[in-house]
């Protein structure tokens, strides 16, 4: 399979992320020019779409003008693998645009590029209407020389044609270096170490840290080596927050917006340190437990903090030095500087100097995000292209088998092969078996196809546990019995009736599919089907329940392994093709049951300790009313 094509297909399915990650235009492109991906905030406004861009030839879509510089400039940064920044002027159907630009290339594991990111933001709104040629257009002074390119790449858009402070040439350098070092790469885990080291060691910090946002924050307790830090900034009030940012003439947050900036938790995800300091290298923090942090990331600037008690600080520091990095007014990362023992605090030209390249370190930290999503979403792509593929072969060998034991026993009838009537009737109940096991997995396709595409929608009502479990002895006795299994059905002690709320149809499928599963998958042994109740009060759609009910499905068959269990409830995901085939059915089962539970207001869990071990799989479903235990 071509890998562009790959990249291009994954690449057209992530406009979710480009618009969630802010950019106004983002592309990639080969060595050519072609487009392998687009994305453009603006395109509706101006009537372009991504498959009127992508794969096509330069010529029939938005194209540079005069295309050989611009050719030039792509092939320069592929060879040189340093990006370019420059402003060049494009047109399409007869519409000319002028976009500021950043070409960054793509450098693969063998340290050469084959293609380019590039992300950028239109300069003029108000696109003028030409001809084609327009002289004006073709003698703009986009195209920068090379030295000029690598200059204009060192400063962020926003601060194009502002000049540093005078008070350091040697910073002025330093931070040009650091900042193409930057960009010679995509993969943030050389982002991250480049910047602490490079911060450290210029500024001569005893630690410095970086840390990457953590989007599960609810979910973290705060880290115990930080406990007393935690206390001593818990009890800071908002209105003195307020009044630092007021200090920075930023705008006022809202309650919300603070409460907002606290909950982000962070990962230190690369460390520079001076001996004998400890190292912070792995902790997970939150910004509210962190002196500063909540100034910085609201706005966006430098902060110097001094510790009020830096005996008692587990990490020995005195003060630091903290800055968000972000992207599009937006944080990705924060960088904290610390001064420990008797090193000196922090001067204003060591804050000025962490101001300027911050940016360039947001910067960089995007580009190489968006490329790793990417990545990500290619793979994935390929990975589902895959998935699809082997089930259309098995759902294929699935609906055939049925059809053609249809077809072949009433054509034995046709045909009058049939020796005695007794032979006759049994051809007509194999061809009304093929018939049900065809009509279970065209209904198995179905239903995914109504989940897949949010059109399945249940009425719950009461629904009794126990008439539900008898209904599941009774479908299922028969294949129990044909594979002389053991067969157990727990109920919890209870004088009366435990009831659900559920929709029975679904509820009894869901139980039937896990069941049918254990028994297909399980050679000796037995099944054995429980139920627990759990009194805690939850509430589902809206609506206030006494507890859960937990349903375990428990089997002694073949098991699963450890590495493949998280895919099980993948709609497209089956354990062994090979294994599927030899004992039937389409893998559909656990997820179909899944969606279906998860829409009741419950939970699917499976367990497994591995191949020939058993399965065991729990889901749980709302208790309409709390049932009277026995004593």
């Amino acid at each position: 399979m071509d890998s562009n094509q790959d990249f291009r297909r994954s690449s057209l399915a992530s406009t979710a992320f480009f618009q969630e990650l802010g950019a106004e235009l983002v592309f990639t492109q080969d060595a050519r020019g072609r487009y392998l991906s687009f994305y453009w905030q603006k395109a509706e406004q101006y009537n372009l779409t991504a498959e009127q861009i992508v794969d096509r030839p330069l010529s029939e879509t938005l194209q540079p003008i005069a295309p050989a510089p611009y050719i030039e400039i792509l092939r320069r940064a592929l060879e040189t693998l340093v990006p370019q920044r420059f402003s060049y002027p494009f047109r399409h159907a007869r519409q000319y645009f002028l976009f500021d630009l950043t070409v960054t290339p793509a450098i693969d594991s063998n340290g050469k590029a084959a293609k380019v990111l590039v992300m950028g933001r239109l300069l003029s709104d108000k696109p003028a209407y030409r001809p084609p040629n327009s002289p004006e257009f073709i003698a703009h002074p986009a195209l920068p020389s090379a030295s000029e390119t690598r200059q204009q790449m060192l400063l962020p858009a926003s601060r194009i044609g502002r000049s540093l402070p005078p008070y350091s040439e040697i910073d002025r350098k330093t931070i040009s270096k650091i900042a193409q070092n930057l960009h010679r790469t995509l993969d943030l885990k050389t982002i991250w170490q480049q910047t602490v080291n490079s911060l450290g060691q210029v500024l001569n910090a005893s630690r410095c840290i970086i840390c990457s946002y953590k989007k599960d924050s609810e979910n973290l307790e705060s880290s115990p080596f930080l406990a007393s830090e935690n206390q001593q900034n818990s009890t800071a009030a908002a209105a003195e927050l307020q009044q630092s940012i007021a200090s920075d003439r930023s705008p006022p947050l809202s309650p919300d917006q603070i409460e907002n900036l606290q909950s982000k938790t962070f990962k230190v995800v690369a460390e520079y340190r001076q001996e004998p300091y400890s190292s912070m290298l792995g902790l997970e923090l939150r910004a509210a437990e962190q002196p500063g942090w909540i100034q910085t990331l609201a706005t966006l600037k430098p902060v110097a903090v001094d510790y009020a008690f830096p005996a008692a600080d587990p990490f020995n520091r005195h003060s630091a030095l903290v800055a968000a990095t972000s992207y599009e007014d937006q944080p990705n990362a924060v960088i904290s500087l610390h001064r420990c023992g008797s090193s000196p605090k922090w001067s204003p030209l060591e804050l000025e100097f962490a101001r300027e390249l911050v940016a360039e370190v947001g910067s960089a930290i995007a580009h190489a995000t968006l490329y790793q999503e990417l990545e990500q979403a290619r793979a994935e792509a390929v990975a589902l292209s895959q998935l699809k593929s082997q089930f259309l072969a098995n759902t294929s060998h699935e609906l055939r088998t049925p059809l053609n034991g249809i077809l072949g026993f009433l054509k034995l009838l046709v045909d009058g092969m049939a020796d005695d009537p007794e032979e006759a009737h049994q051809f007509i109940e194999e061809a009304y078996r093929s018939a049900v096991h065809l009509f279970n997995v065209i209904n198995d396709i179905l239903d995914v196809a109504k989940i897949e595409a949010g059109k399945m929608h249940l009425d719950l009502a009461p629904v009794k546990l126990g008439e539900l479990l008898q209904q599941v002895e009774n479908f299922t006795q028969v294949q129990i019995q044909q594979k002389r299994l053991q067969f157990q059905i727990q109920k919890p002690p209870v004088e009366d009736e435990i009831i659900l709320y559920a929709n029975y149809q679904r509820l009894l499928q869901v139980v039937l599919n896990l069941t049918g599963n254990a028994i297909k998958f399980t050679g000796e042994g037995g099944i054995r089907i429980s139920a627990e109740v759990i009194k805690k009060k939850v509430t589902v759609h809206n609506q206030q329940f006494p507890g859960m009910v937990k349903i375990r499905v428990a089997d002694t068959g073949i098991g699963v392994s450890l590495d493949k269990q998280d895919k099980l409830f993948e709609s497209f995901f089956q354990v062994d093709g090979d294994r599927t085939r030899q004992y039937g059915g389409t893998g559909l089962g656990l997820a179909i049951s899944q969606k279906l539970i998860e829409a009741m207001g419950g939970t699917v869990n499976f367990y497994s300790m591995g191949e020939g071990l058993g399965s065991t799989v729990t889901f749980t479903v709302p208790l309409y009313q709390e049932p009277l235990f026995k004593n």
